[in-house]
Protein backbone atom coordinates (compact mmCIF):
# COMPACT_ATOMS: atom_id res chain seq x y z
CA UNK A 1 0.00 0.00 0.00
CA UNK A 2 3.00 2.88 0.06
CA UNK A 3 3.86 1.69 -3.44
CA UNK A 4 3.73 4.80 -5.84
CA UNK A 5 -0.32 5.72 -6.78
CA UNK A 6 -1.70 3.43 -9.81
CA UNK A 7 -2.87 5.62 -12.75
CA UNK A 8 -6.09 4.39 -14.45
CA UNK A 9 -5.12 5.94 -17.35
CA UNK A 10 -1.51 3.83 -17.42
CA UNK A 11 2.10 4.31 -17.19
CA UNK A 12 4.59 5.21 -19.91
CA UNK A 13 4.07 1.82 -20.82
CA UNK A 14 1.02 2.09 -22.24
CA UNK A 15 -2.61 3.46 -22.16
CA UNK A 16 -5.17 1.45 -20.72
CA UNK A 17 -7.77 0.27 -23.45
CA UNK A 18 -10.78 2.41 -21.66
CA UNK A 19 -9.03 5.56 -21.80
CA UNK A 20 -7.45 5.28 -25.42
CA UNK A 21 -9.87 8.27 -26.84
CA UNK A 22 -9.91 9.73 -23.92
CA UNK A 23 -5.72 10.07 -24.23
CA UNK A 24 -6.03 11.24 -27.71
CA UNK A 25 -8.92 14.13 -27.06
CA UNK A 26 -6.67 15.39 -24.50
CA UNK A 27 -3.92 15.20 -26.56
CA UNK A 28 -5.84 16.95 -29.54
CA UNK A 29 -7.31 19.20 -27.05
CA UNK A 30 -5.42 22.76 -26.05
CA UNK A 31 -5.45 24.07 -22.98
CA UNK A 32 -7.24 27.58 -23.91
CA UNK A 33 -10.02 25.19 -24.50
CA UNK A 34 -9.74 23.60 -21.45
CA UNK A 35 -10.32 26.66 -19.69
CA UNK A 36 -13.36 27.71 -21.57
CA UNK A 37 -14.83 24.53 -20.94
CA UNK A 38 -14.06 24.85 -17.31
CA UNK A 39 -15.58 28.53 -16.81
CA UNK A 40 -18.87 27.18 -18.77
CA UNK A 41 -19.51 24.69 -16.90
CA UNK A 42 -18.57 26.80 -13.17
CA UNK A 43 -21.27 28.95 -15.27
CA UNK A 44 -23.72 26.57 -15.44
CA UNK A 45 -23.29 25.31 -11.81
CA UNK A 46 -23.57 28.62 -10.51
CA UNK A 47 -26.78 29.55 -13.01
CA UNK A 48 -28.42 26.56 -11.58
CA UNK A 49 -27.51 27.58 -7.98
CA UNK A 50 -25.80 24.03 -7.40
CA UNK A 51 -24.00 24.93 -4.34
CA UNK A 52 -22.23 23.38 -1.12
CA UNK A 53 -22.31 24.93 2.77
CA UNK A 54 -19.61 24.70 4.73
CA UNK A 55 -20.66 26.20 8.21
CA UNK A 56 -16.77 26.14 9.64
CA UNK A 57 -16.44 28.93 7.53
CA UNK A 58 -16.87 32.79 8.34
CA UNK A 59 -19.06 34.79 5.86
CA UNK A 60 -21.39 33.36 3.27
CA UNK A 61 -20.31 29.56 3.53
CA UNK A 62 -21.80 28.50 -0.36
CA UNK A 63 -19.79 27.90 -3.11
CA UNK A 64 -19.29 26.04 -5.89
CA UNK A 65 -18.10 22.27 -5.88
CA UNK A 66 -15.05 22.09 -8.36
CA UNK A 67 -15.75 20.50 -11.17
CA UNK A 68 -13.20 18.91 -13.19
CA UNK A 69 -14.04 18.37 -16.72
CA UNK A 70 -11.52 14.96 -17.61
CA UNK A 71 -14.27 11.96 -17.04
CA UNK A 72 -13.27 9.03 -15.19
CA UNK A 73 -13.54 5.85 -17.31
CA UNK A 74 -14.45 2.41 -15.58
CA UNK A 75 -14.75 -0.55 -18.02
CA UNK A 76 -17.84 -2.52 -18.25
CA UNK A 77 -15.82 -5.94 -16.56
CA UNK A 78 -14.49 -3.59 -13.60
CA UNK A 79 -18.06 -2.17 -13.10
CA UNK A 80 -19.29 -5.87 -13.10
CA UNK A 81 -17.09 -7.05 -10.31
CA UNK A 82 -17.72 -3.98 -8.36
CA UNK A 83 -21.41 -4.11 -8.57
CA UNK A 84 -21.42 -7.85 -7.62
CA UNK A 85 -19.27 -6.60 -4.76
CA UNK A 86 -21.95 -3.51 -3.62
CA UNK A 87 -24.93 -5.68 -3.60
CA UNK A 88 -23.14 -8.28 -1.70
CA UNK A 89 -22.25 -5.67 0.98
CA UNK A 90 -25.41 -3.88 1.26
CA UNK A 91 -27.10 -7.20 1.95
CA UNK A 92 -24.91 -7.93 4.89
CA UNK A 93 -25.37 -4.11 5.90
CA UNK A 94 -29.03 -4.36 5.70
CA UNK A 95 -29.33 -7.84 7.67
CA UNK A 96 -27.11 -6.22 10.56
CA UNK A 97 -29.07 -3.64 11.23
CA UNK A 98 -32.48 -5.35 10.91
CA UNK A 99 -30.54 -8.23 13.31
CA UNK A 100 -29.07 -5.30 16.01
CA UNK A 101 -32.81 -4.27 16.42
CA UNK A 102 -34.47 -7.95 16.28
CA UNK A 103 -32.54 -11.11 16.84
CA UNK A 104 -29.12 -9.81 17.97
CA UNK A 105 -27.51 -13.37 16.61
CA UNK A 106 -24.84 -11.58 15.33
CA UNK A 107 -23.74 -10.24 19.09
CA UNK A 108 -25.16 -13.77 20.76
CA UNK A 109 -22.78 -15.50 18.25
CA UNK A 110 -19.88 -13.20 19.56
CA UNK A 111 -19.45 -11.74 16.37
CA UNK A 112 -19.09 -7.95 17.77
CA UNK A 113 -18.55 -6.64 21.26
CA UNK A 114 -22.00 -5.97 22.49
CA UNK A 115 -21.21 -2.58 23.71
CA UNK A 116 -20.26 -1.68 20.93
CA UNK A 117 -22.92 -1.86 19.41
CA UNK A 118 -25.44 -1.04 22.28
CA UNK A 119 -23.54 1.80 23.98
CA UNK A 120 -23.24 3.46 20.37
CA UNK A 121 -24.42 6.89 20.20
CA UNK A 122 -26.38 6.18 17.08
CA UNK A 123 -27.90 2.76 18.07
CA UNK A 124 -31.35 3.67 18.32
CA UNK A 125 -33.59 2.09 21.10
CA UNK A 126 -36.52 3.08 19.99
CA UNK A 127 -36.14 1.11 16.72
CA UNK A 128 -36.29 -2.34 18.67
CA UNK A 129 -39.01 -4.47 17.33
CA UNK A 130 -39.91 -1.86 14.46
CA UNK A 131 -41.25 -3.75 11.63
CA UNK A 132 -40.51 -2.11 8.43
CA UNK A 133 -41.55 -2.89 4.61
CA UNK A 134 -39.73 -5.56 3.02
CA UNK A 135 -37.16 -5.81 5.65
CA UNK A 136 -35.31 -2.89 3.88
CA UNK A 137 -33.56 -0.62 6.36
CA UNK A 138 -30.80 0.74 4.09
CA UNK A 139 -33.01 2.12 1.01
CA UNK A 140 -30.04 4.50 -0.44
CA UNK A 141 -26.14 3.13 0.30
CA UNK A 142 -23.72 5.36 -0.41
CA UNK A 143 -20.19 3.26 -0.47
CA UNK A 144 -16.99 5.29 -0.44
CA UNK A 145 -14.61 3.05 -2.55
CA UNK A 146 -10.83 3.25 -3.58
CA UNK A 147 -9.00 1.75 -5.85
CA UNK A 148 -4.99 1.18 -5.20
CA UNK A 149 -4.31 -1.24 -8.33
CA UNK A 150 -5.98 -2.90 -11.66
CA UNK A 151 -8.00 -5.82 -9.73
CA UNK A 152 -7.78 -4.20 -6.26
CA UNK A 153 -10.27 -2.06 -4.94
CA UNK A 154 -11.09 -1.61 -1.16
CA UNK A 155 -14.16 0.11 0.70
CA UNK A 156 -13.00 2.77 2.95
CA UNK A 157 -16.48 3.51 4.69
CA UNK A 158 -20.00 2.88 4.23
CA UNK A 159 -23.21 5.60 4.44
CA UNK A 160 -26.34 4.01 5.44
CA UNK A 161 -27.75 7.10 6.93
CA UNK A 162 -28.45 10.10 4.39
CA UNK A 163 -25.72 9.64 1.93
CA UNK A 164 -25.51 12.80 -0.47
CA UNK A 165 -24.05 13.51 -3.23
CA UNK A 166 -25.69 11.79 -6.12
CA UNK A 167 -27.45 15.29 -7.92
CA UNK A 168 -23.74 15.98 -8.36
CA UNK A 169 -23.14 12.88 -9.80
CA UNK A 170 -26.11 13.54 -12.23
CA UNK A 171 -25.50 16.99 -12.90
CA UNK A 172 -21.79 16.16 -13.47
CA UNK A 173 -23.14 14.08 -16.67
CA UNK A 174 -25.71 17.05 -18.01
CA UNK A 175 -23.07 19.28 -18.12
CA UNK A 176 -20.13 16.67 -19.72
CA UNK A 177 -23.14 15.96 -22.42
CA UNK A 178 -23.66 19.65 -22.88
CA UNK A 179 -20.10 20.60 -23.18
CA UNK A 180 -18.52 17.71 -24.93
CA UNK A 181 -21.14 16.06 -27.07
CA UNK A 182 -18.97 15.05 -29.66
CA UNK A 183 -17.17 12.88 -26.98
CA UNK A 184 -20.04 11.29 -25.82
CA UNK A 185 -20.47 9.83 -29.44
CA UNK A 186 -16.75 8.05 -29.73
CA UNK A 187 -18.02 5.87 -26.69
CA UNK A 188 -20.84 3.72 -25.67
CA UNK A 189 -21.52 5.65 -21.99
CA UNK A 190 -23.78 3.98 -19.78
CA UNK A 191 -26.32 6.25 -18.71
CA UNK A 192 -27.13 7.04 -15.00
CA UNK A 193 -29.58 9.71 -15.89
CA UNK A 194 -32.56 6.78 -14.81
CA UNK A 195 -31.46 7.27 -10.82
CA UNK A 196 -34.69 9.53 -9.56
CA UNK A 197 -36.74 6.70 -11.43
CA UNK A 198 -35.17 4.28 -9.83
CA UNK A 199 -35.35 5.54 -6.50
CA UNK A 200 -38.87 6.36 -6.49
CA UNK A 201 -39.87 3.16 -7.63
CA UNK A 202 -37.38 2.00 -4.63
CA UNK A 203 -39.28 4.13 -2.10
CA UNK A 204 -42.68 3.02 -3.46
CA UNK A 205 -41.43 -0.80 -3.28
CA UNK A 206 -41.56 -0.50 0.43
CA UNK A 207 -44.96 1.48 1.19
CA UNK A 208 -46.14 0.83 4.80
CA UNK A 209 -48.37 -2.40 5.64
CA UNK A 210 -51.18 -0.10 6.46
CA UNK A 211 -51.14 1.47 2.65
CA UNK A 212 -53.93 0.15 0.54
CA UNK A 213 -53.93 2.65 -2.25
CA UNK A 214 -50.97 4.16 -4.44
CA UNK A 215 -48.49 5.33 -2.06
CA UNK A 216 -47.74 9.09 -1.39
CA UNK A 217 -43.97 9.71 -1.48
CA UNK A 218 -42.56 13.12 -0.05
CA UNK A 219 -38.88 13.98 0.91
CA UNK A 220 -38.47 15.81 4.46
CA UNK A 221 -35.77 18.37 4.46
CA UNK A 222 -34.34 20.19 7.16
CA UNK A 223 -35.04 23.24 4.86
CA UNK A 224 -32.98 25.90 2.36
CA UNK A 225 -30.25 26.63 4.93
CA UNK A 226 -29.12 22.80 4.82
CA UNK A 227 -26.06 22.16 3.14
CA UNK A 228 -27.52 19.56 1.09
CA UNK A 229 -30.53 21.40 0.02
CA UNK A 230 -29.68 21.31 -3.53
CA UNK A 231 -29.79 18.03 -3.61
CA UNK A 232 -33.22 17.71 -1.51
CA UNK A 233 -34.91 20.08 -4.07
CA UNK A 234 -33.29 18.37 -7.34
CA UNK A 235 -34.54 14.96 -6.23
CA UNK A 236 -38.00 16.27 -5.42
CA UNK A 237 -38.40 18.08 -8.77
CA UNK A 238 -36.78 14.58 -10.34
CA UNK A 239 -39.02 12.67 -8.82
CA UNK A 240 -42.34 14.68 -9.27
CA UNK A 241 -42.94 14.75 -5.10
CA UNK A 242 -43.74 16.72 -2.90
CA UNK A 243 -40.41 18.64 -0.70
CA UNK A 244 -42.00 19.03 2.98
CA UNK A 245 -40.31 20.57 5.93
CA UNK A 246 -41.57 19.59 9.94
CA UNK A 247 -43.84 22.38 9.82
CA UNK A 248 -45.51 20.70 6.35
CA UNK A 249 -46.55 17.54 8.34
CA UNK A 250 -48.74 16.25 11.49
CA UNK A 251 -50.04 13.16 12.67
CA UNK A 252 -53.75 12.20 13.31
CA UNK A 253 -55.13 9.00 14.50
CA UNK A 254 -51.42 7.27 14.02
CA UNK A 255 -51.18 8.59 10.28
CA UNK A 256 -48.93 11.27 8.81
CA UNK A 257 -50.14 13.95 6.92
CA UNK A 258 -48.82 17.38 4.94
CA UNK A 259 -50.45 20.33 4.48
CA UNK A 260 -51.74 21.23 0.84
CA UNK A 261 -53.87 23.99 -0.15
CA UNK A 262 -56.68 22.20 -1.27
CA UNK A 263 -56.51 20.09 3.09
CA UNK A 264 -54.47 17.23 4.15
CA UNK A 265 -53.37 14.46 2.37
CA UNK A 266 -51.68 11.47 3.34
CA UNK A 267 -48.15 10.73 3.32
CA UNK A 268 -47.31 7.17 2.78
CA UNK A 269 -43.39 7.53 2.71
CA UNK A 270 -40.93 10.17 4.09
CA UNK A 271 -37.43 10.18 2.09
CA UNK A 272 -35.91 11.89 4.82
CA UNK A 273 -32.94 13.75 4.94
CA UNK A 274 -32.93 14.81 8.37
CA UNK A 275 -30.67 12.87 11.06
CA UNK A 276 -32.11 10.57 13.55
CA UNK A 277 -31.88 12.85 16.64
CA UNK A 278 -34.43 16.01 14.93
CA UNK A 279 -37.28 13.37 13.64
CA UNK A 280 -39.71 13.35 16.26
CA UNK A 281 -39.72 15.98 19.36
CA UNK A 282 -41.55 13.37 21.47
CA UNK A 283 -38.96 10.50 21.57
CA UNK A 284 -36.05 12.51 20.58
CA UNK A 285 -34.50 15.78 21.06
CA UNK A 286 -37.51 17.60 22.26
CA UNK A 287 -35.84 20.88 21.31
CA UNK A 288 -36.35 19.87 17.57
CA UNK A 289 -38.36 22.04 15.11
CA UNK A 290 -37.14 20.73 12.16
CA UNK A 291 -39.24 17.23 12.71
CA UNK A 292 -42.60 15.91 13.17
CA UNK A 293 -44.12 15.32 16.48
CA UNK A 294 -45.59 11.42 16.55
CA UNK A 295 -43.76 10.43 13.45
CA UNK A 296 -42.10 7.33 15.22
CA UNK A 297 -45.86 6.20 16.79
CA UNK A 298 -46.81 6.35 13.31
CA UNK A 299 -43.81 4.10 11.99
CA UNK A 300 -44.12 1.59 14.76
CA UNK A 301 -48.01 1.72 13.82
CA UNK A 302 -47.25 0.44 10.50
CA UNK A 303 -48.55 3.70 9.08
CA UNK A 304 -45.90 5.68 7.30
CA UNK A 305 -42.74 4.04 6.21
CA UNK A 306 -39.41 6.53 6.76
CA UNK A 307 -36.64 5.78 4.49
CA UNK A 308 -33.77 5.36 5.16
CA UNK A 309 -35.00 3.58 8.52
CA UNK A 310 -34.23 5.39 11.04
CA UNK A 311 -31.27 3.93 13.55
CA UNK A 312 -29.72 2.99 10.12
CA UNK A 313 -26.78 5.03 11.02
CA UNK A 314 -25.53 2.36 13.07
CA UNK A 315 -23.75 0.56 10.24
CA UNK A 316 -22.27 3.81 9.04
CA UNK A 317 -19.99 3.80 12.93
CA UNK A 318 -16.41 3.56 11.82
CA UNK A 319 -15.19 0.95 14.34
CA UNK A 320 -18.65 -1.49 13.34
CA UNK A 321 -16.85 -1.11 9.53
CA UNK A 322 -13.86 -3.55 10.75
CA UNK A 323 -16.70 -6.16 11.42
CA UNK A 324 -18.28 -5.99 7.63
CA UNK A 325 -16.44 -8.73 6.39
CA UNK A 326 -17.53 -11.20 9.23
CA UNK A 327 -21.36 -9.98 8.77
CA UNK A 328 -21.34 -10.87 4.85
CA UNK A 329 -19.78 -14.41 6.03
CA UNK A 330 -22.17 -14.94 9.23
CA UNK A 331 -25.63 -13.62 7.29
CA UNK A 332 -24.69 -14.41 3.39
CA UNK A 333 -22.33 -17.02 3.70
CA UNK A 334 -20.34 -15.68 1.52
CA UNK A 335 -16.62 -14.64 1.42
CA UNK A 336 -16.32 -10.54 0.70
CA UNK A 337 -15.88 -9.58 -2.83
CA UNK A 338 -14.54 -6.23 -2.37
CA UNK A 339 -11.82 -5.56 0.73
CA UNK A 340 -11.94 -3.71 3.68
CA UNK A 341 -9.09 -1.37 4.31
CA UNK A 342 -6.78 -3.32 7.40
CA UNK A 343 -7.90 -0.92 10.61
CA UNK A 344 -6.62 -1.17 13.91
CA UNK A 345 -8.91 -0.34 16.73
CA UNK A 346 -7.33 2.47 19.08
CA UNK A 347 -9.72 1.60 21.66
CA UNK A 348 -8.03 -1.74 22.28
CA UNK A 349 -4.52 -1.50 24.16
CA UNK A 350 -2.09 -3.30 22.08
CA UNK A 351 -3.58 -1.75 19.08
CA UNK A 352 -3.60 1.33 20.40
CA UNK A 353 0.20 1.36 21.75
CA UNK A 354 0.99 0.31 17.59
CA UNK A 355 -1.38 3.23 16.38
CA UNK A 356 0.47 5.82 18.80
CA UNK A 357 3.89 4.07 17.78
CA UNK A 358 3.44 4.43 13.98
CA UNK A 359 1.36 7.93 13.71
CA UNK A 360 3.62 9.37 10.62
CA UNK A 361 2.27 6.25 8.52
CA UNK A 362 -1.28 5.87 9.18
CA UNK A 363 -4.82 7.72 8.90
CA UNK A 364 -6.41 8.45 11.80
CA UNK A 365 -10.23 8.68 12.03
CA UNK A 366 -13.04 9.32 14.47
CA UNK A 367 -15.69 7.38 14.46
CA UNK A 368 -18.21 9.12 14.19
CA UNK A 369 -16.67 11.96 11.97
CA UNK A 370 -17.62 12.56 8.70
CA UNK A 371 -16.59 15.12 5.73
CA UNK A 372 -13.15 14.98 6.18
CA UNK A 373 -13.23 16.23 9.37
CA UNK A 374 -11.72 15.07 13.21
CA UNK A 375 -8.83 12.79 11.06
CA UNK A 376 -5.29 13.00 11.02
CA UNK A 377 -3.10 11.85 7.47
CA UNK A 378 -0.22 11.18 9.48
CA UNK A 379 2.64 11.42 6.78
CA UNK A 380 1.59 14.92 5.32
CA UNK A 381 0.84 16.24 9.17
CA UNK A 382 3.48 18.38 11.12
CA UNK A 383 5.13 16.57 14.34
CA UNK A 384 3.12 18.87 16.45
CA UNK A 385 0.21 18.14 14.61
CA UNK A 386 0.68 14.35 15.42
CA UNK A 387 1.99 15.62 18.74
CA UNK A 388 -1.76 16.76 19.61
CA UNK A 389 -3.37 13.98 17.76
CA UNK A 390 -1.79 11.55 20.45
CA UNK A 391 -2.90 13.49 23.36
CA UNK A 392 -6.63 12.83 22.00
CA UNK A 393 -6.17 9.18 21.04
CA UNK A 394 -4.91 8.79 24.64
CA UNK A 395 -7.80 10.78 26.22
CA UNK A 396 -10.45 9.11 24.13
CA UNK A 397 -8.79 6.18 22.63
CA UNK A 398 -12.21 4.46 21.85
CA UNK A 399 -13.42 6.97 19.35
CA UNK A 400 -10.47 6.51 17.22
CA UNK A 401 -9.87 3.81 14.60
CA UNK A 402 -6.88 3.85 11.99
CA UNK A 403 -5.40 2.42 8.94
CA UNK A 404 -2.21 2.69 6.42
CA UNK A 405 -2.66 5.72 4.14
CA UNK A 406 -3.29 4.01 1.06
CA UNK A 407 -1.98 5.22 -2.04
CA UNK A 408 -5.39 6.22 -3.97
CA UNK A 409 -5.36 5.63 -7.67
CA UNK A 410 -5.25 8.57 -9.85
CA UNK A 411 -6.41 9.91 -13.18
CA UNK A 412 -5.99 12.93 -15.34
CA UNK A 413 -7.34 16.25 -14.18
CA UNK A 414 -7.13 19.47 -15.23
CA UNK A 415 -5.79 22.15 -13.02
CA UNK A 416 -3.34 25.45 -13.21
CA UNK A 417 -0.85 23.63 -14.32
CA UNK A 418 -2.55 21.72 -17.13
CA UNK A 419 -3.43 18.09 -17.27
CA UNK A 420 -1.76 16.23 -14.29
CA UNK A 421 -2.96 13.32 -12.39
CA UNK A 422 -4.83 13.55 -9.16
CA UNK A 423 -6.43 11.26 -6.58
CA UNK A 424 -9.74 9.95 -6.88
CA UNK A 425 -12.18 8.09 -5.00
CA UNK A 426 -15.89 6.88 -5.86
CA UNK A 427 -18.98 6.95 -4.30
CA UNK A 428 -21.31 4.68 -5.64
CA UNK A 429 -25.21 4.25 -4.77
CA UNK A 430 -26.95 1.45 -4.19
CA UNK A 431 -31.02 1.14 -3.69
CA UNK A 432 -32.66 -0.93 -1.83
CA UNK A 433 -35.96 -1.57 -1.41
CA UNK A 434 -37.54 -5.04 -2.72
CA UNK A 435 -34.98 -5.45 -4.92
CA UNK A 436 -31.68 -4.05 -5.57
CA UNK A 437 -30.70 -1.93 -8.03
CA UNK A 438 -27.27 0.93 -9.06
CA UNK A 439 -26.80 2.92 -11.56
CA UNK A 440 -23.70 2.30 -13.22
CA UNK A 441 -20.68 4.40 -12.18
CA UNK A 442 -21.07 7.09 -9.27
CA UNK A 443 -19.50 10.36 -7.84
CA UNK A 444 -16.00 10.42 -8.34
CA UNK A 445 -14.70 12.65 -5.99
CA UNK A 446 -11.16 13.86 -6.50
CA UNK A 447 -8.63 15.86 -4.52
CA UNK A 448 -7.43 18.56 -6.58
CA UNK A 449 -4.72 19.67 -4.19
CA UNK A 450 -0.65 17.88 -5.56
CA UNK A 451 -0.61 14.82 -3.71
CA UNK A 452 -3.69 15.31 -1.48
CA UNK A 453 -5.30 12.36 -0.06
CA UNK A 454 -8.43 13.98 1.17
CA UNK A 455 -11.11 14.35 -1.42
CA UNK A 456 -14.35 15.63 0.81
CA UNK A 457 -15.84 18.60 -0.90
CA UNK A 458 -15.67 20.37 2.73
CA UNK A 459 -11.69 19.89 2.55
CA UNK A 460 -11.55 21.44 -1.25
CA UNK A 461 -11.65 18.68 -3.34
CA UNK A 462 -13.99 18.75 -6.80
CA UNK A 463 -15.89 15.97 -8.93
CA UNK A 464 -15.68 14.58 -12.07
CA UNK A 465 -18.24 12.78 -14.10
CA UNK A 466 -17.92 8.79 -14.12
CA UNK A 467 -17.95 7.05 -17.08
CA UNK A 468 -18.72 3.11 -17.50
CA UNK A 469 -18.08 2.43 -20.67
CA UNK A 470 -18.66 -1.32 -23.03
CA UNK A 471 -15.34 -1.78 -25.39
Amino acid sequence: MGEPAFDEMGSSEGCRPQYVSIRDWIAGTTGQIFEVKRREAEFIFRRKGITFAVYSEGGDPERLIPFDIIPRVIDGAEWSFLARGLEQRVRALNAFIGDVYGERAFVRAGKIPVDLVYQNPSFVAAMNGVEVPAGAYTHVVGVDVVRVGPTEFYVLEDNCRTPSGVSYMLENREVMMRLFPELFTRHRVRPVSHYPEELLATLRSVAPRNCDADPTVALLTPGSYNSAYYEHSFLADEMGIEIVEGADLFVDNLAVFMRTTRGPRRVDILYRRIDDAFLDPLVFRPDSLLGVPGLMAAYRAGNVTVANAVGAGIADDKAIYTFVPEMIRFFLGEEPILHNVPTWQCGIAGERAYVLDHLDELVVKDVHGSGGYGMLVGPHASALERSEFAAKIKATPDRYIAQPTLSLSTCPTFVEQGIAPRHVDLRPFVLFGRNVQLVPGGLTRVALRKGSLVVNSSQGGGTKDTWVIDL
